[in-house]
């Protein structure tokens, strides 16, 4: 009885199955590497349009109030005009606001169900969360005090500062000044610059947006012989 002998069975040798293991490594590495950088670019962006939008709304607000001041001679301590640069960066006066003015829904007349739209504002550069800073808003109806939510919880217009500076134009000295020192009289125009992105973020790449404009102020201050009765 012959027997005959089955044909050996092909098989990988372990120099070919290591060979296919380090070929699958180094495609699944390249995959994974690709997911990432997809990943952190869509963050990026995403942070860039966040970031954008915060600086759109904040020069909005600002434009729209400085277009919108109120001044009297005869009641500085309620119209007064305040510019500070440094540590910390401030911005105050008093406009007439319209109904569509962050926040308006906040002050109404409960007599008179109205809002109050003569208001002071108040713009701050002040410490936010993990070390940045924050370009805030408080705002006061005049003649009354600030709301006690309004001071500690204020509006939060841009985040991660760099840099908010605050110019008036003078138009005896024929420059801008980064203080305003004529009590008579508010300034024909503003200079502001607001940078965003002081601290870097959590990927380490700094994203930084900055923003010059210049807005004239289309009121004047109203003299003080015009307030009284005649």
């Amino acid at each position: 009885m012959n027997l005959k002998k089955n044909p050996p069975v092909p098989a990988f040798t372990l120099i070919e199955i290591m060979v296919a293991i380090a070929l699958f490594s180094i495609i699944v590495a390249a995959i994974y590497s690709t997911w990432t950088l997809v990943m952190r670019s869509s963050q990026v962006g995403l942070a860039v349009a966040a970031r954008t939008q915060r600086a759109r709304v904040a020069v909005r607000t600002i434009e729209t109030s400085l277009t919108c001041i109120q001044s009297f001679q005869a009641s500085p301590q309620y119209y007064s005009f305040v510019v500070q640069n440094g540590d910390p960066s401030l911005l105050s006066f008093t406009a007439r606001l319209p109904d569509s003015f962050p926040r308006s829904g906040r002050y109404i007349n409960p007599v008179t169900g109205k809002d109050f739209p003569v208001r002071q504002l108040i713009y701050s550069v002040e410490s936010g969360p993990n070390s940045e800073k924050d370009l805030v808003l408080r705002q006061t109806p005049i003649l009354m005090e600030m709301d006690p939510d309004e001071r500690g919880t204020p509006l939060v217009l841009a985040r991660n500062v760099k840099n908010f500076v605050v110019e008036c134009l003078d138009t005896n000295q024929g420059k801008w000044v980064t203080e305003w020192k004529d009590t008579n009289s508010i300034p024909p125009q503003v200079r502001y610059n607001l940078v965003l992105g002081g601290n870097d973020d959590a990927h380490g790449a700094a994203l930084t947006s900055g923003i010059t404009n210049i807005v004239t102020i289309p009121s004047v201050m109203l003299p003080t012989f015009l307030q009284k009765p005649r």
